[in-house]
């Protein structure tokens, strides 16, 4: 082709230039005929809220990956997903409209939501309200796509799929099905973590310790013998769901009140002390209550001792209106109704007012357990739910994920910590119900008895060929429409499923499983898993677990784990803080290069900070790149038969080899901050070092023999830089590689390691002996091309021969009259013609 090589040359503009040509032209899209193929199980995109530079920083990791595995020839399958449902878009939904889910209500087509939100939410049926959740996700998303290109990511955007669309939701019910039909899922009638502001489920994945301040209150039950038993606890206002109390069994203080009964204060109710391990003897006053439930060592002590069940507190966090079994309602009544909070003060001034509490509320600050999205501390209530079996309760479960776990390549090795330790302290099976709207709908139905009365033991399935379902307005095989929710008809299941139960299930989505059965042998398992290391115990461990009841391997060869991106000031970003920086801003002021190029600079599993600084190194980069592009290829193209002759020619090229053979295999390691850094080491010793040094050669003052072959070597090393950085500099190398070769630099193949009888140290000693005349001339305050009169080298006989096959190209870049040398240890003279 014709070289078009610019006049002028920026970063400016590039991003805005060849994203349109990448998508017109299919650069990244996959071949599936193709047999070598490296599948990317890419996190899905969020498009509720703002884009988080954490975001940028993460999938700019993955990219830098794929982009070189398509240059090794591999055909890159590399989905983007957007991960729609859950409580997020559903908390932006009724925010941005001003509506609220109100499932008793009937759908109206004709519903248009208000321009602006008022103070009072408007109830809307679940339809219209899922109707609403999909047109703002696809705002959102075409929105974000926008700015996920303009990052230069290179996805296929032809393999985009969102977490609740049609084949999604097929794919996730049939996934569940098969589940059930095995055993793997089912339903109980449990104590369940709950959120009382969203009035759904949690699981034990979800839950974060918050610090909070708290008190210890010192009540006083009776025993038989009339003996004073004082319990201390933090939780008052759960005296009525009092079941039980417990102390270690070694505990000398309660060895009398093992297998008898005491009395609660105010209740007056009779419950049982037991002896149990996990009973504190340095905790409080070494006995405690064990109430309905108060947190999830009352649920252990619940199960291991067989007590009777006494809840008082609703879904909605009030207590409930009618007392529980075995407890006075008129000692109760005031309770009624009540928040957490009121029933706690109610709760000490019955305590104070019947003698049964010891001195103050001592305060202290202790952690709390909350739903990682919620604000309220979270309940315990008991529901029915639906779990999915994941080793809590099964060890050999356990054991096989943990085999699992060993298989996996974890970059760095240190992450696999995580997933063992969050695997070994399993305590219950993973609840995949949740209480809310938006979300793949749990494909079941109820028969109704006689009495209109739901048989949770019969469960009704679709059949498969119908999938996906909605069981709100489908009806069960055998059913007809006029039978729902009426005697001996049927009742649809109102949960949907968990957004990790969707989420858990990408290698199935993005491959198309049961939906395109080629497509997904030739993907699946994946090979790389990218994510951050907070949703190890989450989405990693979830994949890892479908994957294992479906298809018994681990779902992917190797996982890379990011680190976080802190503030400038290292501190973790966080909205209530407000310190999260957002990418616009960033990418419009640095380029997107620029912003990769930080990005690209953090090595796995490392936090990082924020830093402009580096942005500008990376721009400076790109910058540079484009223009010691243009002067290489200015210099015209070599003759079809030129060879590298010149040592200094060869060594570079020698030097190069080694660059490319240890990038090559930090990216095979996976590690592109490793591959970057001696890149870039080795690029700016080519700008700084040798194009300095063979730029008079290459004009042609040694001889047309000599400058064809400087022209040769810089056109090689060019091509291969270009190659190299095309991972992470793509808009500044692809605008490179237009101007002299044919097609993209994204397609193009990664260098090969050059083959060459060169010398690596020639460049080296070379490029010490010209930065020594550099110096000389600051020192001397001369411009660098003021002349040198001398220069006296001197070093071993070793050194003074290899320095001899470089001479010509010093003493010419230097502008040095004469060079001579001299026996002894490694020196350097430098005699300045000054004005």
């Amino acid at each position: 082709m014709d070289e078009k090589i610019p006049h002028k040359a920026g970063v400016d503009g590039l991003t805005a230039k060849w994203v349109p040509v990448w998508e017109r032209e299919g650069v990244y899209r996959f071949d599936r005929t193709r047999p070598d193929v490296y599948s990317i199980d890419t996190p899905p995109l969020t498009a509720s809220g703002s884009l988080h530079i954490g975001h940028v920083f993460s999938y700019t990791h993955t990219d830098v990956l794929a982009r070189y595995q398509r240059m090794r020839g591999r055909s890159v399958f590399y989905p983007v997903g957007w991960d729609d449902n859950g409580l997020p878009t559903e908390r932006r939904v009724q925010n941005h409209f001003g509506v609220r889910c109100e499932p008793s209500l009937p759908y109206d087509p004709a519903f248009t939501p208000p321009e602006k939100p008022g103070k009072n939410a408007i109830p809307v049926s679940r339809r219209n309200f899922v109707e609403l959740c999909r047109q703002l996700t696809e705002t959102d998303e075409k929105v974000f796509e926008e700015v996920w290109r303009s990052i230069g990511l290179s996805v296929d955007w032809t393999l985009a799929y969102q977490t609740i669309d049609p084949a999604t939701t097929e794919i996730s019910q049939r996934a569940f099905l098969r589940n059930l039909a095995r055993g793997e899922a089912y339903q109980s009638e449990a104590p369940t973590l709950w959120d009382v502001t969203f009035r759904t489920a949690v699981a034990q994945a979800e839950l974060e310790d918050r610090e909070r301040p708290g008190a210890y209150h010192d009540l006083v039950f009776t025993a038989e013998d009339g003996a004073e038993v004082l319990i201390s606890t933090t939780r008052p206002e759960l005296l009525p769901a009092c079941v039980a109390l417990v102390a270690h069994p070694d505990d000398e203080r309660y060895q009398g009140l093992f297998g008898k009964t005491v009395h609660t204060p105010v209740f007056g109710v009779e419950v049982p002390v037991h002896a149990h391990h996990l009973a504190d003897p340095e905790k409080g006053t070494g006995i405690a209550m064990v109430c309905t439930f108060g947190d999830t060592t009352d649920v252990t002590w619940w199960r291991a001792l067989q007590l009777e069940t006494r809840p008082v507190l609703g879904r909605d966090g009030r207590f409930r209106a009618e007392p529980p079994h075995g407890v006075p309602a008129d000692e109760y009544e005031p309770l009624a109704g009540k928040t957490v909070h009121t029933g706690r003060q109610i709760l000490v001034d019955l305590l104070r007012e019947a003698g049964a509490l010891r001195g103050e509320p001592r305060p202290i600050t202790h952690p709390v357990k909350f739903y990682e999205k919620g604000d309220k501390p979270l309940e315990i209530v008991t529901s029915r739910q639906w779990y999915l079996r994941n080793g809590g309760r099964d060890d050999a479960l356990r054991a096989k994920l943990l085999e699992r776990g060993e298989e996996l390549n974890w970059v760095p090795p240190h992450m696999q910590v995580r997933y063992r330790s969050w695997v070994e302290g399993l305590t219950s099976d993973w609840l995949v119900s949740r209480q809310r709207f938006f979300g793949v709908p749990i494909p079941v139905w109820y028969p109704l008895d006689a009495d209109g009365e739901p048989d949770h033991d019969a469960v009704l399935t679709p059949d498969d060929a119908n999938l996906p379902v909605d069981p709100s307005t489908d009806v069960p095989p055998g059913y007809t429409e006029d039978q729902r929710g009426v005697p001996g008809g049927f009742v649809a299941e109102a949960d949907v499923m968990d957004t990790w139960a969707t989420s858990s299930l990408t290698p199935q989505i993005a491959g198309r499983w049961s939906l395109d059965d080629d497509l997904f042998r030739r993907v699946f398992p994946f090979s790389l898993r990218p994510q951050a290391h907070e949703i190890i115990r989450t989405w990693l461990f979830s994949t890892a677990v479908r994957a294992e009841l479906e298809e018994g391997v681990l779902p992917w060869r190797d996982a890379v784990i990011s680190g976080w991106v802190l503030d400038p000031d290292r501190k973790k970003m966080s909205k209530s803080v407000g310190n999260v920086v957002t990418p616009a801003d960033l990418l419009e002021r640095h380029g997107s290069d620029a912003v990769r190029y930080w990005a690209a600079s953090a090595r796995p599993g490392v936090d990082t900070a924020v830093d402009e600084g580096q942005m500008k190194v990376g721009r400076r980069l790109a910058t540079k790149l484009l223009n010691v592009s243009r002067f290489v290829l200015g210099l015209g193209i070599p003759k079809p038969e030129s060879a590298v002759t010149e040592p200094l020619d060869q060594s570079v090229l020698a030097t190069l080899a080694k660059v490319v053979e240890e990038a090559t295999a930090a990216f095979e390691a996976l590690d592109q901050a490793r591959a970057l850094q001696v890149t870039e080491t080795f690029f700016w010793t080519f700008c700084d070092d040798y194009v300095e040094l063979v730029k008079g050669r290459a004009y042609g003052d040694l001889g047309a023999e000599a400058a064809e072959s400087a022209q040769v070597a810089l056109r090689t090393v060019l091509s291969a830089l270009v190659r190299m950085f095309a991972p992470v500099l793509p808009f500044a190398a692809e605008e490179i590689w237009s101007w002299w070769q044919e097609g993209s630099v994204h397609q193009a193949a990664w260098p090969s390691v050059p083959v060459v009888d060169g010398d690596p140290s020639l460049l080296t000693l070379a490029g010490e002996v010209i930065a020594a005349v550099r110096r000389a001339k600051s020192d001397a305050k001369v411009s660098m091309r003021s002349p040198v009169e001398t220069l006296t080298v001197g070093g071993p006989a070793e050194t003074l021969a290899r320095f001899a096959a470089v001479a010509a190209d010093v003493r010419l870049a230097g502008a040095i009259g004469e060079i001579t040398t001299r026996d002894g240890d490694f020196s350097l003279d430098a005699k300045i013609v000054t004005p």
